[in-house]
């Protein structure tokens, strides 16, 4: 036989070598869940492995994290029951977790990027990322002014990317108006693009605490079965000012990732969302699967779809086979 494909697999080093596609942490994005408090630490019982925290302990382990080559952290907070209403009113909180938390964050890990979540869910105390209309329908223009101003608290607060998850329309656009006007040009603009309503998200909201008290998000996140409704938004996105793009989430949704990456310039984000997370979990707690092995193979599928970087759950499990090597 004249092909023999089997010659460049013969060995560790000469696999290496006609690799195509390389993880590294600087490929990472590492999620956390703010709570209040000091040298608070709470398990989430359907993320194993994954936590809420206090800033002081937050700070802690993006320290640690930012010292073995993760050069990004994803802030969600936790906002207490009490403290929710039908307005999001603390969303608008100078002094609120997520604006503190990045002054914080910015003075002691300064070449840290920090990215900043914009929705309303976290702060609603009817779970919806928007505010609601009479009829009990999520008002667009109405929401997309909120967020726009919640952009500017972070973008103040030394954020470097705001990263609206609604699903609004137009709201790249006003985020990105908003920020010029108060000469925060710097400051990136990371649209979640193509935000599915996906089954997946679950132990996310347990995470941050938000439950939708009635109806779905079918109005405003992506219809699971399209695809050109996501090359729509992106082309949107694009054009209104958007920075990077976004998939979420990632592993059912290989195929956009892809596509998007044929038709766009602009760097793509992948979500490694918190129910691709604990899938894998229950499966490795059962003995049915190496969750480590399982989540690197998984990183390494969205990389390879077109993903320059991918927000996960499972960096704490997948950086020591980076640093050991395969």
């Amino acid at each position: 036989m004249l092909k023999r494909p089997r010659r460049i697999r013969k060995s560790s080093a000469i696999r290496s070598l006609v690799q195509e596609t390389t993880l590294s942490p600087q490929d990472l994005v590492a999620p956390f869940f703010l709570i209040k408090g000091n040298a608070c630490k709470e398990e989430i019982a359907s993320l194993p492995g994954v936590y809420r925290y206090s800033l002081d302990l937050l700070c802690k382990e993006a320290e640690r994290l930012h010292a073995q080559g993760i050069q990004a952290v994803a802030l969600f907070p936790v906002i207490p029951k009490e403290d929710k209403d039908p307005l999001g009113k603390h969303s608008l909180d100078e002094k609120g977790l997520i604006p503190h938390a990045v002054r914080v964050l910015k003075k002691e890990l300064p070449t840290l990027t920090v990215i900043t979540d914009i929705a309303l869910d976290p702060y609603t105390s009817h779970g919806h990322d928007g505010l609601l209309g009479n009829s009990g329908d999520v008002l667009n223009d109405e929401t997309v002014d909120v967020l726009a101003k919640m952009a500017i608290l972070h973008a103040e607060a030394g954020a470097d990317f705001v990263a609206p998850s609604d699903m609004m329309d137009g709201r790249v656009a006003a985020i990105r108006k908003m920020l010029d006007l108060h000469k925060k040009q710097e400051v990136g603009i990371l649209s979640y693009t193509a935000k599915y309503a996906s089954s997946l998200y679950a132990p996310f909201r347990e995470a941050v605490g938000s439950t939708l008290q009635h109806g779905d998000k079918k109005s405003y996140q992506l219809n699971p079965a399209n695809v050109r409704e996501a090359l729509l938004e992106a082309s949107l996105d694009e054009e209104e000012g958007a920075d990077i793009l976004m998939v979420k989430p990632a592993l059912f949704y290989l195929d956009i990732l892809a596509k998007l990456r044929e038709r766009t310039t602009l760097p793509l984000c992948a979500y490694h969302v918190s129910g691709e997370y604990a899938m894998v979990m229950a499966a490795d707690e059962r003995g049915f699967l190496d969750a480590d092995k399982v989540f690197l193979e998984a990183l390494t599928s969205i990389k390879r779809a077109g993903a320059d970087f991918i927000i996960s759950y499972a960096i704490d499990r997948v950086l020591p086979l980076m640093i050991q090597g395969r």
